[in-house]
């Protein structure tokens, strides 16, 4: 019994002893000293901004229109009794070409009835200016002093006869007339879209005979934003003149497999808002697009779809900036010389996928930030590496950075 109970109570009293030996063992220990580590600054590329002269173009892209695009009817009825061979889908004629003609016998037969009532009402109008004169002397020779009556010198007659005539020019000038339309003249230089009427058709005064449309010059409405009209200098209601022309415009398209270009300009601007788009449209011109405006033998035909670079006009002293040096809308960080970040607002005037072009809020020489800046604030510290000084091994070119830092150190 005894033998048991000093077994069980011998061994708590060495397992209480060995715990007792290990805490005291461990506060005898020494503490060690704890040191905070030197907080490196991020390593931050950037890139020195320089001022240059930029021209911002303006891309936009359009479909090609004719200026004038009329359907050709008939001003007086009859058979179709001729057609001119150009008379056909894409042919192409000059002003004054005739196209069509219709069947003139009944007109000719009218103008030749008009000439003869000209002729008639003419010799009317002699033989009461006789009478009437006539009359007057008639009326002297009685010896008479009160004035004669407009009756007695046949003056009513007289002017009756005056608009018989004039009315019977009237009518012969009708009749030629029609008898000229008759024969359907082109209004102007161009092609014809589409053919309606043909040799044996009766038609009458309003008819549509066929759709034509000019070729003296082709027009492109293109589609601008704010500050696409920003960059070219344009104002809203713009109007090209001698003064003032309109900024160029290069027009490409692939026709039959090739890339081909025209140049234009910008006549005009729509002067208003379009309601559904909320842009601007100003519309590019070209003369001559099936003549001297085509590209090697290649004409700017109508319903072509083209896209159009227009000239911008030049900004001096701007300067141009990768694309990952911008933080939001308009936020640059700039590197100063204690390799502090100095945040800035800047004006952006042109913005594409790998640049932006600012016109303010950053200075030539300025070293401006590039990394990735998650979490960085105005006047946080940062380790400035060019990129230009990276080796083709991934080192730094300690050579360059020193020369760097010197040129900071002599600039402050």
């Amino acid at each position: 019994m005894f033998r048991k109970f000093f077994t069980v109570f011998g061994t708590i009293g060495i397992l209480v002893g060995g715990v007792a030996l290990i805490t005291l063992m461990g506060q005898l220990r020494p503490k060690p000293e704890r040191e905070e580590p030197d907080a490196t600054p991020p390593t931050v590329f950037y890139t020195t901004a320089q001022t240059r002269s930029v021209t911002l173009d303006v891309t936009a892209q359009g479909e090609v229109r004719p200026r004038t695009d009329i359907s050709l009817t008939a001003q007086v009825s009859g058979r179709v009794i001729a057609t001119a061979e150009n008379f056909v889908n894409g042919g192409a004629f000059d002003k004054d070409d005739m196209l069509i003609r219709i069947e003139d016998a009944d007109y000719r037969a009218a103008a030749a009835g008009a000439r003869a009532r000209v002729a008639q009402a003419e010799e009317a109008l002699r033989r009461e200016e006789a009478e009437g004169a006539l009359a007057r002397q008639d009326y002297e020779d009685l010896g008479r002093e009160d004035d004669p009556t407009e009756l007695a010198l046949r003056t009513p007659q007289l002017a009756q006869a005056r608009a018989n005539f004039d009315a019977a020019k009237a009518e012969h000038t009708a009749a030629l007339l029609n008898l000229e339309r008759t024969r359907i003249r082109a209004p102007f230089t161009g092609r014809v879209r589409e053919r309606i009427a043909g040799v044996g058709q009766y038609v009458s005064p309003g008819a549509q005979l066929g759709r034509i449309f000019s070729t003296d010059v082709a027009e492109i409405r293109l589609p601008l934003t704010d500050s696409d009209l920003t960059k070219l200098g344009l104002p809203i209601a713009f109007v090209a003149t001698e003064e003032n022309p309109g900024p160029p415009v290069a027009l490409t398209a692939f026709v039959a497999g090739e890339q081909h270009e025209w140049t234009g300009r910008i006549a005009r601007a729509d002067g208003s808002i379009d309601a559904a788009t909320r842009q601007v449209f100003v519309v590019a011109v070209v003369d001559d697009p099936y003549g001297a405006g085509a590209d090697d033998g290649m004409p700017l035909i109508m319903g072509l779809f083209v896209d159009a670079t227009i000239r911008g006009k030049p900004f001096h002293n701007a300067i141009v900036l990768p694309r990952s040096a911008l933080y939001g809308r308009d936020t640059v960080y700039v590197i100063a010389d204690d390799a502090a970040l100095d945040r800035r607002t800047v004006h952006i005037v042109s913005t594409d996928r790998d640049t932006i072009t600012v016109s303010g809020g950053v200075n030539a020489g300025e070293r401006v930030a590039i990394s990735p800046l998650r979490g960085a604030d105005h006047g946080d510290k940062v380790s400035p590496v060019d990129p230009d000084e990276i080796t083709p091994t991934g080192d730094i070119d300690l050579t360059a950075s020193a020369a760097g830092a010197t040129a900071n150190v002599g600039d402050k």
